[in-house]
């Protein structure tokens, strides 16, 4: 289905220009896309509404009084669309973010000063923890989270992918073999974050939807994934992190990550969550723009 705006734009044009090539223009479209649009608007709505002819345009009765429909409800879209630009431009207040702690050192309070510059007026709360005991709090504004989103009542908004990698120093390799399957980990000093459920309890998953469950065991756990990082990187063990954790020792190749047999889990992406509100307020509304932009 056209969309049902651009068709009513395009009907308003031809109706004010007097053609439909000069309501092509005015869209930036050809002149038979301006014709599908208002077909379909024809079509949809059951009624004549311009008679055409290679030498005049000629709005029906009941054209006409779609016409002063239409201009209607686009003068108040065009309106609307404004006040939010404005109320967006001019962001004020106090906004509140939370988020997990290696991600929002690495990746949010680096933005922070940027996000000043261009809402200077914004003050921002950046709270960072680990914690998943409680997904969203009436403290907060807005929140990031990592993986797969339960159902709420909240929005979300995509930021960005995350893959798992499983890694050790090169070191450690070199010392004890570097796996082929997943299979082959239950051989090695793997050490767990806490803060995930199965990691928790001794498992780490894999396959696409992490149906391959893989014992494991090792003599160091963790609540931070630097934590266990860096005790990675001294050729302690194995570790199963996503990449925004991983990706600097990866690069400074500290840490080497081992293509097994069968792919990691899917992480479920990066999102930022914020209450369901008919309108959501211009300082938060800003702040997830400015997010969802650098991310981009």
């Amino acid at each position: 289905m056209l969309d049902r705006f651009t068709s009513m734009q395009v009907f308003v044009n031809a109706a004010m220009l007097g053609s439909i090539s000069a309501a092509a223009r005015a869209a930036k479209i050809s002149p038979a896309m301006a014709a599908r649009y208002i077909d379909a608007l024809e079509e949809r709505l059951g009624v004549k509404l311009l008679l055409r002819s290679t030498r005049k345009l000629v709005v029906t009765e009941v054209g006409q009084q779609y016409l002063d429909s239409s201009r209607a409800v686009l003068q108040e879209l065009e309106a609307m669309e404004a006040d939010i630009t404005a109320d967006i431009a001019h962001a004020s207040g106090q906004v509140v973010i939370n988020a997990p702690m290696s991600f929002g050192i690495r990746f949010l309070a680096p933005l922070m000063p940027l996000l000043s510059q261009k809402h200077p007026m914004l003050k921002v709360d950046l709270n960072l923890t680990d914690s998943q005991q409680e997904t969203f709090s009436k403290d907060w504004d807005l929140t990031v989270r990592i993986g797969q989103l339960a159902d709420s009542n909240l929005h979300s908004r995509k930021l960005g992918d995350c893959q798992l990698h499983v890694c050790a120093a090169p070191s450690y390799w070199e010392k004890h073999g570097r796996p082929q399957k997943v299979s082959d980990l239950t051989h090695h000093n793997c050490l767990s974050y806490t803060l995930s459920a199965n990691q928790s309890r001794g498992v780490w998953l894999f396959g696409a939807y992490g149906d391959i469950q893989v014992p494991i065991s090792g003599n160091l756990s963790a609540n931070n994934g630097d934590a266990l990082v860096a005790a990675a990187q001294q050729g302690h063990g194995v570790i199963y992190q996503p990449d925004f954790i991983v990706e600097e020792a990866l690069a400074n190749k500290s840490l080497e990550s081992i293509p097994l047999k069968e792919l990691p889990k899917s992480v479920g992406g990066i999102h930022v969550l914020f209450n369901d509100r008919h309108k959501i307020p211009a300082r938060v509304r800003a702040t997830i723009d400015f997010l969802a932009a650098h991310f981009e």
